[in-house]
């Protein structure tokens, strides 16, 4: 079994931020697509960080389902940002096909 948790909360600005933890693993993989696909399709924020400071691994499902978000959020009009990468997982997700826009720096998660 995974050591997989997310945390999601709303900002003062309204954004929605996701906040996941361990490893983004097969055992994960149902979860974290479940909880982002909500977020886009429900919630539907003006705005939704994905904030992966906390992620330990990701395998290459977890790598499609965020470059995925990325069209899927675009048809939602909600625009979706990836913080916090590591140089290594921001490359592993620029070859998985996310945009580099996706990547700014302009908002610090904690």
């Amino acid at each position: 079994m995974s050591n997989f948790s997310v945390d999601v909360r709303t900002d003062a600005d309204g954004s929605l931020v996701i906040h996941p933890h361990g490893a983004l693993d097969a055992d994960s993989a149902v979860q974290f697509r479940q909880t982002l696909v909500y977020a886009v399709r429900k919630l539907r924020p003006l705005r939704l960080i994905v904030n992966l400071v906390e992620v330990t691994a990701i395998d290459p499902i977890n790598l499609g389902t965020l470059a995925a978000l990325c069209d899927l959020a675009d048809d939602h009009r909600v625009v979706v940002f990836l913080r916090n990468a590591t140089p290594e997982l921001t490359g592993e997700l620029r070859a998985a096909g996310v945009p580099p826009q996706r990547f700014g720096s302009d908002l610090v998660c904690g």
